[in-house]
C-alpha cells in the first residue's frame, strides 16, 4: 500500500487533552449528529397524530421509519467509532466494520465505496480509525463520489488508507490541524474533536496520522504499529 508517509514522519506527541473537556466536546458531537433523525422523527410522530388521510399517514409511517433506520445506523457507527464498544484490544471481524462505513455511505448523497482489504480483523484503535477516516470521506463529499478504503497488515503494523474523491471536496482546515496536533487545546470544539480523539489513539500505539487534499481528493492515511494499547483519552 502507497501511504501519505515514511515512518519516520508520524507526528510528535503532545501534551495529552484533558479527558473531561475532550469528553464534553464529543457528547457535544454526538448530540449535533442525532439531532436531525431524531427531530425528523419527532415531526413525523406529531403529523401522524393529526393526520387522517390514509394516504398521508402511510407516507409519515414510512419517514418514521426512515428516520429509525438513520438513527440506528448513526448509532451503531459511534458506539464504535467514538465509544468503548468491544472492549478494549479486541479484535473485531473487519466485515462489522465495513458494514458500517457503508451504511453511512448510502446516507449520504450519491457515495460509493470501494474496499481493498488484506485482513479478516483489526483491533479497537485501528477500528477507530479506519471509522472516523471513513466518516471524514463521507462527510467530505456533499455532492457525492467515490470512497476508496484500504486495509493491510504489513506485518509489523497496520496501514490505513481512505481517499475521498468527487466533484468538491468539504475537509475544514481546522480538522486537519487537529489531525496533525497542531490546533490548540483550547481551540478544540465539537467539530474538531473527533480528529482529536483519533490522533490521541494513534499516539497511544505509537503511531501516528496524514492528510493531503487537493480540489477532487481528499487521502487520509495512518500507520498503527503491533502490540500497543489504545490511548488514555479512549477509555
Amino acid at each position: 500500500m502507497a501511504l501519505l508517509y515514511e515512518r519516520n514522519s508520524l507526528q510528535e506527541a503532545r501534551p495529552m487533552t484533558d479527558p473531561t473537556h475532550l469528553a464534553s466536546l464529543m457528547c457535544s458531537r454526538l448530540c449535533h449528529d442525532l439531532l436531525s433523525p431524531v427531530g425528523g422523527m419527532t415531526n413525523g410522530v406529531e403529523l401522524l397524530a393529526d393526520e387522517t388521510d390514509p394516504m398521508m399517514r402511510e407516507q409519515c409511517i414510512d419517514l418514521l421509519g426512515q428516520g429509525a433506520r438513520r438513527t440506528a445506523t448513526k448509532l451503531r457507527f459511534f458506539r464504535l467509532a467514538f465509544g468503548a464498544a468491544g472492549g478494549f484490544d479486541a479484535q473485531l471481524p473487519i466485515a462489522d466494520v465495513k458494514e458500517l462505513i457503508d451504511a453511512l455511505a448510502a446516507e449520504g448523497r450519491d457515495i460509493r465505496v470501494e474496499w481493498t482489504i488484506g485482513v479478516d480483523g483489526l483491533p479497537k484503535a485501528a477500528v477507530k480509525v479506519l471509522l472516523n477516516f471513513g466518516l471524514l470521506a463521507i462527510e467530505a463529499l456533499p455532492r457525492g463520489g467515490t470512497v476508496t478504503v484500504a486495509v493491510e497488515d504489513s506485518g509489523s503494523a497496520h496501514e490505513i488508507a481512505v481517499r475521498a474523491e468527487g466533484m468538491r471536496i468539504a475537509f475544514d482546515a481546522e480538522v486537519g490541524e487537529a489531525l496533525d496536533g497542531r490546533i490548540p487545546l483550547e481551540s478544540l470544539n465539537a467539530h474538531t474533536a473527533p480528529a482529536e480523539l483519533i490522533r490521541l489513539v494513534a499516539q497511544g500505539c505509537g503511531g501516528g496520522l496524514q492528510h493531503a487534499k487537493s480540489d477532487n481528493a481528499l487521502v487520509l492515511g495512518a500507520i498503527l504499529p503491533h502490540g500497543s494499547g489504545m490511548s488514555a483519552a479512549d477509555a
